[in-house]
């Protein structure tokens, strides 16, 4: 991985609010304990993940996770002394799973206003912005464009996964170009390949993945003014206290100083390119 790449990839550790209200949904925690408690009785840490590289990766053919969210899945699973289970989901559901006590935690979740009304987040492991990457060759894209006006036209289709959060900010900022929303990360980078769309909307490391699979014709710019800078955290219940949500934290926090969740990036990283090639 790039050390420059790597470099932008800047963590920061805000405060989490702490949200009241109960609900039945989740793991139940017992009177007098945490929910953290209710979990190690339950014997298993349950992980919402939703498919994107290198965050989340799940191996088609044998069912096994991978990418950094997934193993820091199953490193907070040792510190609760529980097993790690991941529940497969989409983008679109992975905020409704939560709620609905499907899961414990969702894995890579970006930080929002509107689902912070919805449910609760630790603090980021990394920061998440968003590019556009293309075929250098595509006459519909004319010279270096440098904004989302750039690619604002009519006769340019942009692809983007549905639910995401690169498909809420893409939605919100063009006027005139229309948006192929798909379920998967696959399924836009083919739309890409194939061209039956022009351009790719998703997370910078993302796409930094696709050109650097692609280098002699795919190329991607982060625009300006930035479509989103969020953080990318874990989703946890809204009904965790606030000592419940710093157990999360000081994790995390642990984790982004000693260099752990870089090392992971990396491995995810390396996953990827590796497969790739092969």
């Amino acid at each position: 991985m790039s050390p420059k790449w790597l470099a932008s990839v800047k963590r920061t550790l805000p405060a989490v609010a702490v949200i009241v209200g109960l609900s039945a949904s989740t793991t139940q925690a017992q009177p007098g304990g945490s929910f953290w408690q209710g979990v190690q009785k339950s014997g298993a840490l349950r992980c919402g993940a939703a498919v994107a590289a290198p965050y989340v990766m799940r191996d088609p053919g044998t069912g096994e996770y991978s990418g950094f969210f997934a193993d820091l899945c199953r490193e907070f699973a040792k510190v609760l002394g529980v097993e790690p289970k991941f529940v497969d989901t989409t983008w679109d559901n992975i905020v409704a799973g939560l709620q609905a006590g499907k899961w414990d935690m969702s894995l890579a979740l970006n930080r929002t206003p509107t689902r912070a009304m919805a449910v609760n987040f630790s603090i980021p492991a990394m920061q998440y912005e968003i590019s556009l990457a293309y075929n250098k060759a595509n006459p519909k894209i004319q010279g270096s464009p440098k904004s989302v006006a750039d690619i604002d036209r009519p006769e340019i289709t942009l692809a983007v996964m549905s639910g995401t959060a690169q498909d809420k900010a893409i939605s919100g900022a063009v006027k005139q170009a229309k948006i192929l929303r798909l379920p998967s990360n696959d399924e836009t980078r083919l739309a890409i390949i194939s061209r039956r769309a022009d351009v790719l909307v998703d997370a910078s490391d993302t796409n930094l993945l696709f050109t650097r699979s692609h280098p002699d014709w795919a190329v991607a710019f982060t625009p300006t003014p930035a479509l989103a800078r969020q953080g990318v955290a874990f989703g946890l219940p809204q009904q965790l206290s606030y000592a419940d949500v710093e157990v999360v934290n000081i994790f995390l926090e642990e984790k982004v100083a000693t260099g752990e969740v870089d090392a992971l990036i990396r491995k995810a990283v390396d996953q990827v390119l590796g497969a790739g090639q092969q």
